[in-house]
């Protein structure tokens, strides 16, 4: 188990739903795709990377809606850097993915 954590201190993680509109597969990484997210008019798109490949492909991301961390302090990747993080389920065998329905709104905060 982590830390406990106050409230002050959870409330800082800003969670917004994105949509991945591309899925690029680097060739300088065996474990990461890169992602470029919709978040909305008012947000706008961002890059974000994710150690998922040999897991997932293109079609399990494309154009679906997910829950994003997105005030992470950016993080060199490679060549680019992520500007987020995709939220998923941290499960033994692989990571689940949380796609969200279809009516979730772009840039939409999650509570």
């Amino acid at each position: 188990m982590a830390d406990i954590i106050q409230f002050t201190d959870f409330v800082k993680v800003e969670m917004r739903v994105g949509q991945v509109t591309a899925v690029i597969v680097p060739e300088w990484s065996e474990k990461l795709l890169e992602f470029r997210v919709d978040f909305g008019p008012e947000f706008g798109q961002r890059t974000i990377f994710s150690g998922v490949k040999q897991w997932y492909g293109e079609a399990d991301f494309l154009h679906k809606k997910f829950p994003f961390v997105f005030n992470l302090a950016p993080r060199k990747m490679g060549p680019s850097q992520s500007e987020g993080m995709m939220m998923m389920v941290d499960n033994p065998d692989k990571p689940v993915l949380m796609p969200l329905d279809d009516a979730s709104v772009l840039g939409a905060p999650l509570s």
